[in-house]
């Protein structure tokens, strides 16, 4: 039995030891952990867990917000083909802005020229750069003859296969007037009655104004008898104030309702008269050569 006046310890409940591991930011702790046997204990709380955890379940979830991101950044190209034109292209690939909006995205690539535009060229149409087929660099002295090259080219398929050397132009000019004709000079006319009614004729010649040589003769003398100054100062048009004159007596009026063109506006004018008066005659009689009395 025990002795008296002594007390016993009293039982303590067991203690468990364990070890938690925390981790921190990737490494990880060994740290003693003591709780009591109790269920009502409460195990203590790590308060640096949670933030660890968020940063380590938060990188996953960047990375993968950020890839559907990456892919719709991809911009839309075009090749250019022979026959296209940038504004062809924008109406077709519906660009926004149209064909100003399309070369200023793509103006390193293109040039200074929007309207050359080469095939094979790759055309971004969602605003960012275009990118031209790789092609070894040109100084813009060597573009320059590239092109002249393409020019004396295309001259060379369209000219004549044997084109003939050319020739200086001192002495093409030369063989080119001896070559010409001569004009031929000016017909003479005799300045008498012969001569006007000759030059008449050739004058209604040209204009379609029938007539003949011996129509025109005859009624000249019977009129005036040969005289281009005669005046008739008695008959019904003097009495009216406009006589008749000249080598067909013709009235101021009809001379110039009637006139040819290339001859002289004097009513005296031989050859303006007879001119005038066959072409009255040939409208109101079909030709001078219908006339046998005053008319």
């Amino acid at each position: 039995m025990p002795a008296h006046g002594k007390h016993r310890r009293p039982k303590r409940r067991p203690l468990t030891r364990g070890i938690a591991l925390a981790s921190t930011g990737g490494a990880a702790l060994a740290l003693p952990l003591v709780a009591t046997a109790t269920a009502h204990a409460a195990p203590q709380a790590a308060p640096a867990a949670t933030p660890v955890e968020k940063t380590v379940f938060s990188a996953p979830v960047k990375i993968a917000e950020s890839i559907p991101a990456a892919q719709n950044s991809a911009a839309k190209t075009y090749k250019v083909v022979p026959g296209d034109s940038l504004s062809v292209i924008a109406h077709e690939q519906d660009v926004q802005g149209g064909w100003k909006a399309l070369y200023r995205a793509n103006r390193s690539a293109v040039g200074d020229n929007p309207s050359l535009i080469h095939p094979g060229l790759e055309l971004t149409l969602s605003g960012n750069s275009a990118t031209a087929p790789k092609q070894p660099k040109q100084s813009k002295s060597s573009a320059r003859s590239d092109a002249d090259r393409a020019d004396r080219s295309q001259q060379r398929s369209a000219a004549p296969a044997k084109a003939a050397p050319a020739k200086p132009a001192a002495a093409a000019s030369g063989k080119a007037a001896a070559a010409a004709p001569k004009a031929a000079p000016a017909k003479a006319y005799a300045d008498n009655l012969d001569g006007w009614i000759r030059e008449s004729l050739d004058v209604m010649a040209r204009y379609g104004i029938p007539g003949t040589y011996e129509g025109i003769h005859r009624n000249i003398m019977r009129e005036s008898s040969g005289n281009p100054q005669a005046i008739n100062l008695w008959d019904s048009n003097a009495v009216k104030g406009t006589p008749s004159k000249g080598l067909l007596q013709v009235i101021e009026p009809t001379f110039l309702a009637y006139h040819v063109p290339g001859t002289s506006m004097d009513l005296f004018d031989p050859v303006a008269n007879i001119t005038a008066a066959c072409n009255y005659a040939a409208d109101r009689y079909g030709s001078i050569d219908n006339v046998n009395g005053a008319y």
